[in-house]
């Protein structure tokens, strides 16, 4: 392991009594990670140790074999060492990005589960909880991932079910949803570890507003009705999504939400500047997208996952809002043709 200071200089300061040995945090990388989850995990750390000039925290990358890996904007990181044995006490974050599943092999689940098994704490940044689940951690846990890649996850994974929220901290397994999500993370544990007024040090030095804690929904589809805290609204589009394979007509959508039709109408006109039956199809087009993307269900079967019941009507709707057929868009991205 490369030696290198984690203490770099500054001119903000804040003073914390602490004499102990540092945190150690491992990050593996997994192909096609995002960089900007990882990037928002180690900052703060990083952040940490300068205004209070001492050595709370280290962090450690790694790759499968030790060699560079490529985020999913192209740019390569060069790691620290290949997969090795995590110290009882450190956390290893499992960081992946676009193509969770097909980035994942089982050299990596193994490792997983044995640093689980070793005693070492282990989570998931963006799409990580994808190799946790292939690894055996998640049943009866709490944990959550990138909001967008949760559709696909779903399909793969059954019986488990990832929260909307931004990050989760359940029995020594630590998730996020990925982004600035990763920053609130790193804010909770620093916050656990050496108080609140060094995490709103933390979070100043990064410019970053802090969430309302792990709770705080991941943005998403919703954004512009939470921002609006109509709760006719947020409760209407929830019911849509949570009902794509069998969409709701919208007479039962207002019965539900104890409004009318008509009202319902208007809050999606005012707000979100379509109807309710656009943006019901909006949804279900967008996970057709996520699981042409990241599964390899036939066309027909997402059509039935996403409430088209048929492979001809999905096509059509598609084809008009992204231009190309199902069957084009998996051979544009070289799946075949479903």
């Amino acid at each position: 392991m490369q030696t290198r200071s984690y203490v770099p200089k500054g001119a903000a300061s804040f003073r914390v009594d602490h004499a102990g040995p540092p945190r150690d945090f491992y990050f593996l990388l997994l192909p096609k990670l995002t960089m900007l989850a990882f990037s928002s995990a180690v900052e703060p750390l990083r952040v940490a140790n300068q205004v209070t000039n001492k050595e709370l925290y280290r962090w450690f990358v790694m790759t499968e074999d030790g060699t560079p890996v490529s985020c999913s904007n192209g740019i390569a990181i060069v790691p620290d060492c290949g997969l090795q044995n995590v110290p009882r006490g450190a956390i290893a974050f499992i960081c992946a990005g676009t193509e969770p599943a097909e980035t994942l092999n089982p050299r990596v689940t193994s490792w997983i589960s044995r640093q689980r098994a070793f005693g070492a704490k282990v989570g998931g940044i963006c799409t990580g909880a994808f190799a946790l689940a292939r690894a055996g951690l998640l049943q009866d846990h709490v944990f959550t991932l990138h909001w967008e890649n949760q559709p696909a996850f779903a399909e793969r994974f059954p019986d488990l079910t990832p929260t909307t929220n931004l990050y989760e901290n359940h029995d020594g397994l630590i998730t996020c949803g990925g982004g600035s999500a990763s920053t609130d993370m790193m804010l909770d544990i620093i916050q656990k570890d050496h108080g609140a007024d060094l995490a709103t040090v933390v979070a100043d030095m990064c410019i970053h507003f802090r969430s309302n804690g792990r709770k705080s929904p991941q943005k998403s589809a919703y954004s512009v009705a939470l921002s609006s805290r109509n709760q006719h609204l947020i409760s209407a589009m929830q019911l849509m999504g949570d009902n794509l394979e069998t969409p709701l007509g919208m007479e039962e959508i207002a019965e539900r939400v104890n409004i009318s039709r008509r009202q319902i109408e208007r809050l999606f006109m005012q707000y979100v500047a379509v109807t309710p039956v656009q943006f019901y199809l909006q949804l279900r087009i967008t996970r057709a997208y996520s699981l042409l993307s990241e599964t390899n269900l036939s066309v027909a079967e997402i059509a039935a996952a996403t409430g088209f019941g048929d492979a001809s009507h999905l096509t059509a709707r598609f084809k008009k809002r992204y231009g190309k057929s199902p069957r084009s868009f998996r051979r544009s991205w070289g799946d075949g043709d479903g």
